[in-house]
């Protein structure tokens, strides 16, 4: 009977140290999917500023200006003209929410098992969010 109870209580011994293992293994690979996750979304955050500093570069660039000189007869006058094309850019509103949709697209098909339904989620949850920044933003600027 001392072997039986013996053979149970080192049974015992034996799963529980190695439910311990499967543990820690778990437990690291959750952690090296985090880390993933988050080296993804800074990924994606880094791409966004660089398309921002392309659009910022892109609007100094359309700025012109255009100086109109007309002169007539030496007894008539001098008209000068002088008109600045300048085009209108997007609002923080409008940047906010493309720049958020962009953004919890990827999140939410990095992080959901469905990938396409968790970016169509991530994508207007992150565009509600940009838009709602954005408009504070215009909000500010206008005051």
């Amino acid at each position: 009977m001392k072997i039986v109870y013996f053979f149970l209580l080192s049974l015992v011994v034996v799963s529980c140290q190695n439910q311990g293992k499967m543990d820690v293994q778990a437990a690291k690979k959750a952690t090296v999917d985090s880390m993933n996750v988050v080296i993804e979304k800074q990924r994606v955050i880094d791409s966004m500023k660089q398309e921002m500093v392309k659009i910022e570069e892109a609007k100094v660039e359309t700025k012109k200006e255009v100086i109109v000189v007309n002169q007539q007869a030496p007894r008539s006058t001098t008209t000068t003209t002088s008109t600045t094309t300048k085009k209108k850019g997007w609002s923080n509103t409008a940047k906010g929410a493309v720049i958020g949709a962009g953004v919890g697209a990827a999140t939410g098909a990095i992080i959901s098992k469905k990938k396409v339904q968790g970016a169509i989620i991530g994508g207007v949850a992150g565009a509600g969010v940009g838009a709602g920044t954005g408009a504070i933003l215009d909000g500010k600027k206008k005051d």
